[in-house]
């Protein structure tokens, strides 16, 4: 299932946006009860925006952490396409300044929030035409008032 629509940014940039049903990364996903994929295509520029938490197994009786001390964690990466989709080049990860790690178990809300903000974080600079993804501060500002 994926979910498409359009942002245009003040400067009359288009950014398709898609939500899909799979994780974007981590090699347990299949294992997490949280899992948000939103692929970002601005031109020829695409990213893929992940968020993965709630690691459980078979094995386990309650959810483990996924790294050090964090249960949900959200990572960005460009797109390379993989014969059917755009999906995440695990070789190419983008850096961003939001939060991008939770601690406490009991914080999906908390990772969607987490998520949404590096998904417009990274909007912002793709519609400054910032595709080092350098900090735009003016650009985040220009798409919250749109």
């Amino acid at each position: 299932m994926t979910n498409q629509h359009s942002i245009t940014s003040p400067l009359l940039v288009s950014i398709q946006r898609t939500e899909r049903g799979w994780a974007g990364h981590f090699c347990g996903a299949n294992s997490c009860r949280f899992r948000r994929n939103t692929l970002l295509e601005c031109g020829d520029t695409r990213i893929v925006v992940s968020t993965v938490g709630l690691f459980k197994t078979s094995f386990s009786d309650s959810f483990m952490p996924i790294g050090h001390d964090r249960y949900f964690e959200t990572m960005a990466f460009h797109a390379a396409f993989d014969g059917r989709y755009w999906d995440a080049d695990f070789f190419r990860e983008i850096s961003f300044e939001s939060p991008w790690c939770i601690s406490e178990v009991d914080a999906d809300d908390r990772a969607n929030d987490q998520h949404e903000a590096v998904v417009w974080e990274i909007c912002a600079k793709l519609s400054s035409g910032d595709t080092d993804f350098a900090s735009s501060r003016q650009a985040i500002n220009q798409l919250e008032n749109n």
